[in-house]
């Protein structure tokens, strides 16, 4: 057995047969150890003991909302525009109240605040018709309401600032090159050889696109085991 030990390593695997020839008895396979490094590249480390660290990821709210998985960002885009939509929708129904516009709707010769709006749910078509441009005619602002054109303005402004964040991280999410590893073969074993006369660690990567990687670099990194004494 300890030759074999010195031969192979510690990670080799005895076989041996029974008695009356039936079968094989294989010994348990070592318990895998976690890796380091994973093969995406990101370093398996948790970070501990690290004072205000949910502050610190608020702080730069951006980048964290493209580092989430798609799951999260998908959940929390659905319901930005919702929560935003159901919040202006229910300001020009406010404003449709406080004028009186919902008990003077049918009546010709009111001119309301915006035309044809008599409950939520028109006003909240109302806002969609304007917020995504589609413009069917039917609901309009009137330039009795000067409250209406100020809301209009606020509704246009928050609608860029929505969309220019939540499009601009989805966006930066898709142009992310992670998957790109996927089609990256490394070697299943490292040599040590000779090379410029030095002992050189060496590995082989492969690239299975036909897509040239332009200013490629790899990092590796190297675990030892150090035991220092004090004297």
């Amino acid at each position: 057995m300890s030759a074999l030990r010195r031969k192979f390593g510690d990670d080799y695997q005895v076989v041996t047969t029974s008695s009356s020839g039936s079968g094989f008895n294989q010994a348990a396979p070592k318990k895998k150890r976690q890796r380091f490094v994973e093969k995406n590249g990101r370093c398996n480390v948790q970070h501990g003991n690290l004072g205000s660290e949910t502050s610190r990821y608020l702080s730069d709210l951006f980048t964290t909302l493209v580092d989430l998985k798609w799951r999260w960002n998908l959940f929390i885009f659905i319901l930005t525009y919702t929560v935003a939509w159901l919040f202006m929708a229910s300001m020009w129904w406010v404003i449709a109240y406080m004028r009186g516009d919902l008990n003077k709707a049918h009546d010709e010769n009111y001119t309301p605040c915006v035309a044809n709006v008599y409950n939520f749910p028109s006003a909240f078509l109302f806002f969609i018709e304007t917020e995504a441009t589609i413009g069917y005619g039917f609901r309009y602002i009137t330039d009795k309401c000067p409250e209406g054109i100020i809301l209009f303005l606020f509704q246009s402004i928050l609608g860029s600032i929505v969309d220019a964040f939540l499009i601009g991280c989805m966006f930066i999410k898709m142009s992310q090159p992670k998957k790109r590893a996927e089609t990256l073969m490394f070697s299943e074993h490292a040599v040590i050889s000779m090379r410029d006369g030095k002992l050189t660690l060496m590995f082989r990567v492969g690239n299975l696109r036909n897509s040239h990687m332009v200013s490629a670099q790899i990092r590796c990194k190297l675990l030892k085991a150090n035991v220092s004494t004090s004297y």
